[in-house]
């Protein structure tokens, strides 16, 4: 598994890759590219999962919603 920093590190190259609208990341000596952006945005959310596991967070399991018409 990797560290946390290396984590932190490829989240913030995926994530600057994608505010570019480039499907390729260049992590150290490693290029992936990606062939939309939903996968892009797929390994953004897993590499999120993974940072708040390592950081001890709970993973959110359920999340509720409320809403009124305002009467």
């Amino acid at each position: 598994m990797a560290d946390l920093a290396s984590m932190i590190a490829q989240l913030d190259t995926l994530q600057d890759a994608r505010a570019m609208g480039v499907l390729k990341a260049r992590m150290g000596d490693e290029e992936v590219t990606y062939r939309a952006d939903s996968e892009m945005v797929a390994a953004i959310s897993d590499l999120q999962s993974r940072i708040r596991l390592a950081q001890g967070q709970p993973a959110v399991r359920t999340v509720r919603l409320t809403s009124s018409k305002g009467l």
